[in-house]
């Protein structure tokens, strides 16, 4: 997360560092209008260059993953931007309208209008024929950018809807570049921020050809077929086994895939729930009836059926060299840790973690299905992992003292947690208090990609 917050407010530190070292003037503007139009460029400037950044990242780009700390990470920074691209609009357009407004309501007077001088950069001239186009289009941009990043904050929209009224930011995206580029002072693109805002803008400009030509994520799909199917009543929750003979890279457990079995609502994104055998080419997922899409999946997969597969992508992979490991899933954030135990099972033999390392297994669970915990506890004594199963309504809620009370060398473990982000907030805030370094050791996957 720390890496996560230094990128976003770095993109906004360094666009207005580099806005002042071509603005030099901007704190001896004589007068209101003046200091306006240095606003507007400022403004302008920082909002299409988060937007640049945020549809970048929209191509789902591998450098970035590993420093962020997964793509789970990276789409948070994604929505970060892009809410804050938003923001930073709306003062643009503020600082653009307000003004006239109030001249209009005869709060303000109008500067003298002067004779502007002749324009000889053929170049220059030809981006001052197009303000008037640039600003026209640009205010349209805004408000259905307004209206589009509004629905994908809306949680209750439903998915297939968002994935197509999302992928349109592409274009309104093309839009506000027009009208960035045409309206950006032109002496800006002489000095250092020029050329950060050209690197910006082609950037953006190739990712939303790319998205709207449907390419995101292209050349890591592979074609699968689903070869079982699993349902647990008792959890509401679908175990779905794909074959992918061809080009899977294999994966670690604790990642997770894009899948595709319905053009028409695009892919989503599903924890592992298996390790990997190349030898025997298999992808689990555990789907648990959460919205329209996960309620319809059980009636419409089969077996048989052919789906496409995006990934592997994330970092919580349990990589570290403490001597315990304490994992919390929390509902179906049992997911990767099921994909763990069973990767342990494998390696027993040749084990790909620090010797000696033992784990300990929290699972809390308001539903409950026989069958699937009793899955659960064959991985467990299979891969000799410590299973700790709690369900509410039995048990009581799981807390920070249970954990700290069940596992007596809670300070020398780190805590991988996946479920609820509530849960997961509430237990950093709890092991905060007793001094536990969570920003080091309390792993935490931001399975929330909207």
């Amino acid at each position: 997360m720390q890496n996560l917050k230094r990128a976003f407010w770095g993109t906004l530190a360094v666009l207005v560092l580099l806005w002042l070292i071509a603005e030099p003037s901007v704190f001896q503007s004589p007068t209101f209008f003046a200091l306006r139009d240095k606003m507007v460029q400022l403004s302008g400037v920082v909002a299409i260059g988060c937007m640049s950044v945020a549809m970048i990242l929209a191509l789902r780009p591998r450098w970035p993953e590993s420093w962020l700390g997964g793509l789970d990470k990276m789409y948070r920074l994604h929505k970060w931007l892009g809410i804050g691209a938003l923001i930073v609009a709306t003062i643009h357009w503020l600082w653009a309208q307000g003004p006239k407004w109030a001249v209009g309501w005869g709060l303000l007077q109008r500067p003298a209008r002067v004779p502007r001088p002749t324009i000889e950069n053929p170049v220059e001239a030809y981006l001052a024929s197009l303000r008037g186009t640039a600003e026209g289009v640009g205010e349209w941009a805004f408000y259905a950018a307004v209206l589009l990043i509004a629905l994908a904050l809306i949680r209750y929209f439903p998915y297939r809807l968002f994935y197509k009224t999302h992928r349109l930011l592409a274009v309104v995206y093309l839009v506000l570049v027009f009208h960035a580029v045409a309206l950006i002072k032109f002496s800006y693109w002489m000095s250092p921020l020029g050329s950060v805002m050209a690197v910006l803008l082609a950037g953006g400009t190739g990712a939303a050809v790319l998205v709207l030509l449907r390419l995101v994520g292209a050349g890591r799909q592979v074609k699968g077929k689903i070869t079982s199917l699993q349902y647990y009543p008792g959890v509401s929750a679908l175990e779905t086994e794909i074959a992918v003979p061809c080009g899977w890279p294999g994966h670690k457990p604790g990642q997770f895939a894009f899948a595709t079995s319905d053009a028409s609502e695009g892919a989503h994104p599903y924890t592992i729930a298996s390790g990997w055998h190349a030898e025997r080419p298999r992808i689990t997922f555990i789907t648990k009836e959460l919205g329209d899409h996960t309620n319809r999946l059980r009636h419409k997969l089969s077996v048989g059926q052919e789906v496409k597969v995006e990934g592997p992508y994330g970092c919580f992979t349990f990589d570290d060299d403490r001597p315990h490991q304490i994992w919390i899933g929390g509902g179906i954030g049992i997911t990767p840790f099921v994909a763990r135990m069973k990767h342990m099972a494998l390696q027993k033999g040749t084990p790909d973690w620090p010797e000696g390392q033992t784990v300990d297994l929290f699972h809390t669970t308001a539903d409950v299905d026989e069958v699937a915990l009793g899955k659960l506890a064959a991985d467990a004594r299979s891969a000799d992992v410590r299973l700790h199963i709690l369900i509410d309504a039995r048990d009581g809620h799981l807390t920070g003292e249970r954990i700290r009370n069940a596992v007596p060398l809670w300070r020398e473990a780190s805590i991988w947690f996946c479920g609820p982000p509530g849960f997961g907030e509430a237990l950093k805030r709890d092991f905060t208090a007793q001094a536990f370094p969570v920003k080091d050791r309390f792993h935490q996957e931001l399975f929330m990609m909207r």
